[in-house]
């Protein structure tokens, strides 16, 4: 389904669990101008359908001591004897990395992009040089470090219209 299958009653409750997730029904119902048996009913179909992935609690990593991020960017060889799919056994393995807190297939030069979310440099240089440099298949690995944070959000623009 997409965006287009829902009304703006339907994106109008998205943007509003967007921006507080822990809304009560009834407050939700008065924000969005419903009744609160209506939107209740429309809520759940939103998550049914896949509209609502979860609900989470957004953690500070600073406040937690994993206040260096990093963007690592990652070409991997796509032919190693043994094994004919080494991009799905790096994707597997990445699951099982907690560093890792964000990876895409990428178009272009490097195969990967990983979000990473560790304590300091020690740390990172420990994760990269033991766990990600010593991956099979991996031949080029380019790190970024995040100076400052410009913008953050977890809110999608699904728009009332």
């Amino acid at each position: 389904m997409s965006i287009e299958q829902i009304d703006r009653v339907d994106r109008k409750i998205l943007a509003e669990l967007q921006r507080d997730g822990r809304l009560s029904n009834q407050e939700l119902a008065d924000r969005v101008s419903l009744s609160p048996s209506p939107c209740l009913r429309r809520v759940r179909r939103l998550e049914e359908q896949g509209y609502i992935k979860g609900y989470v609690a957004l953690v500070d990593p600073e406040r937690v001591g994993l206040g260096l991020l990093a963007y690592i960017t990652i070409r991997l060889n796509k032919h190693i004897d043994g094994s004919h799919a080494p991009m799905g056994d790096f994707a597997q393995a990445v699951q099982t990395w907690p560093e890792v807190v964000e990876c895409y297939a990428m178009t272009g030069d490097m195969d990967y992009l990983l979000r990473i979310q560790v304590a300091d440099l020690a740390h990172f240089s420990r994760f990269a040089m033991d766990t990600l440099m010593r991956h099979p298949a991996v031949v080029d690995m380019r790190s970024f470090f995040a100076l400052q944070q410009i913008k953050q959000t977890t809110e999608l623009p699904v728009g009332s219209a």
